[in-house]
């Protein structure tokens, strides 16, 4: 864990957060800020700046986690989808987001917002050539 990372001592316990679920390895809290009410985080209790960085048993501990939280918030917030994503925008450890969702821009991007907010449009499609070269890239270079 680090000193001064705001997650790393809200595992520790230094700091207080609404816990929803806790073991050894993981934590998942009440986010402070949400977009909707139950945005939880989920938190490796090590230090891990980015998700990418996340040993593959410890990312699936996160994702499993995030996947019991979305039943729940179905459940409890009747809506059809539970969003879940990495960011590290704001803490630099990595953190998964678990969002319900009641609207469909919940957690969109500004490239679905084009026809504005009561609406969803769909981005530019890029060429087939350019996906085929993307696609090429990205696979080449997986490790």
């Amino acid at each position: 864990m680090s000193a001064d990372c705001l997650f790393c001592r809200i595992a520790r316990g230094d700091l207080p957060a609404h816990k929803v679920h806790e073991d050894d390895h993981i934590l998942a809290f009440l986010d402070l800020h949400p977009i909707r009410p139950g945005h939880t985080l989920v938190i490796p209790k090590d230090h891990h700046v980015w998700f990418e960085d996340l040993p593959e048993d410890l990312a699936t501990r996160v994702t499993t986690c995030a996947q019991r939280l979305a039943r729940a918030m179905k459940r409890l917030y009747a809506v059809e989808r539970v969003a879940m994503f990495y960011t590290g925008i704001h803490v630099p450890h990595a953190h998964a987001h678990v969002v319900p969702m009641h609207h469909v821009h919940d957690v969109s991007s500004k490239a679905y917002l084009a026809d504005g907010v009561e609406s969803y449009a769909l981005p530019p499609k890029l060429a087939d050539d350019e996906m085929s070269n993307i696609a090429k890239s990205l696979k080449a270079d997986l490790t």
